[in-house]
């Protein structure tokens, strides 16, 4: 079922709910009140006629039903019954008045309860005690009030009809509230039609930014925007890497090809295969590089305590064996006090050493003057590691982008190399929460921090 219609048949329901309620209250206590008036009614005539026959007991039949009939209040089936003290019959305002319910409820009419209500057929009818002169008798009064249930029905008409035309009104008005309510949501649903993968820059309306309508425009384009990021990431990584592995199978294939063909001697034979060896291997360390970038990018792992100063200390090692003429500098910085594991960070030490030796690969790639790696707390919560070196710097406009995969800049396309290791190093770092710095100033050397959440206590 559609919001739309949930909408109106809630609102419907609820409304209607509401209204019978009101209606029910208003028909009980109508009802209630119109009992209540009519038994006082009763019991006033009662009471009148009962003055009347012990005023005058010798003639008080004929002169109460004289009264009664000069009487404009008369009630419609008027039955009037008087019992003496000793429960006998003393008046009644008719011979065909029955009596059996008079008797039955008898019993019940004491001085000191309460006036008793009953109904005798159609009729509704009322007993209580009236005493003058210290006697105790017993009244009887019953009728039926025709102009109390005719008012009775006529509200109940009025009730029933109220509430049917209420019912298309609250429909119609609930239509209405649905329709006004969802065109925020129509309107982003008819923007979001015209998105495609063509025209991922497109972006829907945040309305008055405040609302949660323009909540969820909000947070649609935030993520609309990490898809045309990653999107675009996709489409560089894609054109990157066919052109880096296309580059050494067509040199590999036409050394071969050429070997095939024209080599003539053992030793062209040779020379030919060593060449296509050396591009296979290329080929061989870009597969490597970018089935480590993918490890990276899909790693899951619960997170242990790893001492990172060890981890830096693996990477220094490793990289000082590739590149044993750079000199290679370890400081540390102020350790906050009362630590018992200095540097200790949760993640996976293989994934945390692979991202430490890569800046310090790139450090050394690039500079040839000394790199330093400085391992730091720049607040308690924080560990990092800066790696800073002299070499050529990154232009400000490429920084943004050498963190992409297969991304290299301008200037540092002479050394080898296939625009992996930074990228491999930001998914490591966010895969363990933290984030990667970069600050660079071309010909004057590059700093890149490795910031880290550091494990409790």
């Amino acid at each position: 079922m559609l919001i739309r219609n949930k909408l109106i048949l809630r609102f419907t329901l609820l409304v209607l709910a509401i209204q019978l309620s009101l209606s029910a209250f208003v028909y009980y206590f109508h009802a209630a009140a119109r009992e209540q008036r009519f038994t006082r009614r009763l019991a006033g005539k009662a009471v009148m006629t009962a003055r009347l026959h012990l005023s005058s007991p010798a003639d008080s039949t004929r002169t109460a039903r004289a009264f009664r009939r000069a009487d404009l209040l008369t009630i419609e089936r008027e039955e009037i019954s008087i019992y003496g003290p000793d429960n006998r019959l003393r008046y009644v305002s008719a011979d065909t008045v029955p009596q059996a319910e008079n008797r039955r409820q008898l019993p019940r009419v004491t001085a000191s309860a309460e006036p008793v209500t009953f109904r005798a057929g159609a009729l509704e009818g009322v007993g209580f005690t009236y005493g003058p002169a210290g006697q105790s008798y017993r009244l009887f009064a019953a009728g039926y009030d025709a102009l109390g249930w005719s008012q009775l029905a006529s509200l109940r008409l009025i009730l029933v009809v109220g509430n049917v035309g209420a019912l298309v009104l609250i429909i119609l008005a609930g239509w209405y509230f649905a329709d006004e309510s969802l065109k925020p949501i129509a309107r982003i649903i008819k923007q979001v039609r015209r998105i495609t993968a063509r025209e991922l820059n497109r972006r829907v309306d945040e309305g008055n930014g405040t609302d949660e309508i323009a909540q969820l425009a909000i947070t649609f384009n935030r993520m609309l925007g990490g898809v045309e990021q990653a999107f675009e990431a996709q489409k560089s990584f894609v054109s990157h890497a066919s052109h880096e592995l296309r580059t050494p199978l067509t040199v590999a294939l036409g050394t071969l090809q050429t070997g095939h063909a024209y080599d003539q001697t053992m030793e062209e034979t040779k020379a030919s295969m060593a060449s296509a060896v050396d591009d296979l291997r290329q080929l061989v360390a870009l597969t490597n590089s970018l089935l480590t970038l993918a490890q990276a990018d899909e790693a899951r792992f619960r997170g242990e305590p790893v001492r990172l100063d060890e981890c830096l200390t693996q990477a220094l090692s490793q990289c000082q064996g590739r590149y044993p003429e750079r000199t290679i500098r370890l400081d540390f910085g102020q350790v906050p006090a009362r630590l018992e594991t200095p540097f200790a960070v949760a993640g996976n030490a293989h994934l945390l050493t692979t991202a430490l030796l890569n800046l310090l690969d790139n450090a050394c790639k690039y500079s040839r003057a000394e790199v330093r790696a400085t391992l730091s707390y720049p607040d308690s919560a924080t560990v990092a590691v800066a790696v800073a070196d002299t070499g050529i710097g990154i232009e400000a406009g490429e920084l943004a982008r050498v963190t992409e995969p297969l991304y290299r800049a301008e200037n540092g396309r002479r050394e080898p190399g296939y625009g992996i290791g930074l990228a491999v190093t930001q998914k490591i770092a966010q895969r363990h929460g933290g984030a990667l710095q970069l600050v660079s100033v071309p010909g004057a050397g590059t700093t890149v921090t490795l910031r880290l959440p550091a494990a409790p206590g």
